[in-house]
């Protein structure tokens, strides 16, 4: 146990020496009958309880606690979370922060993106890869490329036996510890998946068809999904390498989606699936998942919890002024840097859409980010002018979402008129993104 841990008090209870906090714990095993063992930089307290019998709780069932103050252990801590039912495990960092403590469902993520990779390796070869140097993969998913499908898109996600096993991996494939064929590889968390509940999905009748050529047309598609029962299919909308077939009755979709699955159009094998409906009432903020800072809701343009203006998106000064029609300086933009190109550098091809939010400065490209991730198609723009009274073009855009898995559109457009088109079309996604 670390002596910094046991002496860091932060006012939120009282310091204990080492012989009096191993006491308490002592006790609290002799009352409860739990085991207590510390590795990995944590400290589990049961797992399973005594008297345990079958196996363990399923995924969902673990919450994740933070802020905990540092001199407060399971003695105090056991007694809490047991208010709320038996517990199975508790699992103690040995890093913590003081204050209030914050509750929330663990994700319980077992899935890692790994970039970088070759694009002529299999998904074989990169399993294997995978199973070498990690405990418990059970899958690797392999997405061909868009325009050869003999290879890779340079990436690929490992599916881990428990968020666990996954967590260790993660620490084991930091970038320059590891280094596959040769290639300094990118490791992060995947996006957990989004969780339809089934009384939902048993309404879809909408396949999500994946793996498409590019060349491979709407029509064909159609033809091909009709071809076990003529007429079934209503249309078609793709893009790029999938797409998403919408059938009049969802028995039939069901059906389709068993006939077709691995079935080869114009020489590429698809996958189809169910696609899953998407929630638009749920915020931008959620999107986000709840960890906006204010530095980032200004970014965005949030309403400013003080005077109740908006805030530039990482424009000019003038911009800010314009928009909000005031006179008053705007906040200064977020730090940008620029990093020389040395001799020799590696530069490796990426997606945008495999960057975080973090990474992007406007709200045109945060809302094509935001369509994607969500299966939607791309923002439409359309720009509509008028002629102010001094003789001044004025614009505004009208921006159009369509979700494709429901077939539902909203159309977003701002009640302000710009000088410019850059700062019509930034204003309208900023509203846009404000209002889905």
């Amino acid at each position: 146990m670390h002596e910094e841990n046991k002496a860091a008090a932060n006012g939120c209870g009282k310091i204990r020496s080492g012989a009096q906090n191993g006491a308490a714990l002592l006790a609290l095993m002799e009352k409860t009958g739990y085991s207590m063992v510390q590795q990995n930089g944590q400290r589990k307290f049961g797992g399973p309880p005594p008297g345990w019998e079958g196996p363990p709780p399923p995924r969902g069932c673990e919450v994740f606690v933070g802020k905990i103050p540092r001199d407060m252990y399971e003695d105090e801590l056991v007694p809490v979370f047991e208010r709320a039912g038996k517990i199975y495990e508790l699992r103690l960092m040995m890093e913590f922060s003081g204050k209030f403590i914050g509750v929330c469902v663990s994700l319980d993520n077992c899935r890692l993106f790994i970039g970088a990779i070759p694009k002529d390796k299999k998904k074989e070869e990169i399993l294997n890869e995978m199973k070498k140097v990690t405990e418990g993969v059970v899958d690797v998913i392999v997405y061909p490329n868009a325009t050869d499908k003999t290879k890779n898109r340079g990436f690929a996600f490992v599916e881990y036996e428990s968020h666990r096993a996954a967590a260790m991996a993660r620490r084991r494939l930091i970038p320059g510890t590891f280094q596959p064929w040769g290639h300094t590889i990118q490791v992060d968390w995947a996006d957990p998946e989004k969780v339809v509940d089934e009384e939902t999905m048993q309404r879809v009748k909408v396949l999500y068809v994946r793996n498409l050529m590019i060349s491979t047309t709407e029509d064909k598609i159609k033809a091909e999904f009709n071809k076990f029962k003529p007429g079934v299919v209503e249309r078609v909308k793709k893009l790029r390498d999938y797409a998403f077939v919408h059938f009049f009755h969802r028995e039939d979709a069901v059906a389709a989606m068993s006939i077709m699955n691995g079935k080869c159009i114009d020489g590429a094998s698809i996958e189809v699936t169910l696609a899953k409906p998407v929630n638009k009432e749920s915020s931008w903020k959620q999107h986000c998942n709840g960890q906006i800072s204010p530095s980032s809701e200004n970014l965005l343009g949030f309403p400013n919890k003080e005077d109740g203006t908006q805030k530039s998106l990482g424009k000019p000064a003038s911009l800010s002024v314009r928009l909000n029609g005031q006179h008053s300086p705007s906040p200064p933009e977020g730090e940008r840097s620029t990093y020389p190109i040395f001799p020799g550098i590696k530069l490796t091809p990426i997606s945008m859409y495999s960057l975080k939010l973090s990474h992007f400065s406007s709200a045109v490209m945060h809302l094509d980010y935001f369509c994607h991730k969500n299966s939607w198609a791309p923002p439409e723009y359309c720009l509509y002018s008028t002629t102010s009274q001094d003789g001044k073009i004025l614009l505004v855009y009208k921006v159009l979402i369509s979700s494709i898995a429901d077939d539902s559109q909203s159309y977003f457009m701002p009640e302000k008129l710009c000088t410019t088109v850059e700062d019509a079309k930034e204003l309208a996604a900023q509203f846009t993104l404000l209002h889905l």
